[in-house]
């Protein structure tokens, strides 16, 4: 699924690299403690996240994530966050829907999480 879709489907904004809309993801994973994110081989395509602060960018930035979902209508708090994303290739999204729901509508149209595979 595109980015686009995603945002479309959504209902998400683009914060940065909206250029990036064609770019494919085929995994995600919904968490807020970054422990968790980290411990899923490979990295998904995709963080579905209420978690706003800065760490979350540098940890999709180490495990090699190329967007993030922010839920709830979140977004991060400092513009230096989403230059950093923005520089390290990084798509960030907001939408207003809740985690549970976005899941859903991934899940829906067959993304699924990162294989499973925990460390």
């Amino acid at each position: 699924m595109k980015l686009r879709e995603v945002a479309e489907l959504l209902e998400a904004q683009f914060l940065n690299l909206e250029d990036e809309g064609d770019r494919e993801i085929e995994s995600a994973c919904a968490a807020d403690l970054l422990s968790d994110i980290l411990a899923i081989k490979g990295g998904p395509a995709l963080t579905v996240t209420s978690n706003v602060a800065p760490q979350v960018v540098r940890v999709a930035e180490v495990m090699g994530i190329p967007a993030i979902l922010y839920v709830r209508g979140k977004r991060p708090a400092e513009e230096k966050v989403v230059d950093w994303a923005t520089g390290n290739g990084i798509v960030l999204l907001s939408t207003p829907i809740p985690t549970f729901e976005a899941c859903g509508r991934l899940y829906l149209k067959g993304i699924r999480c990162s294989e499973g595979k925990y460390l």
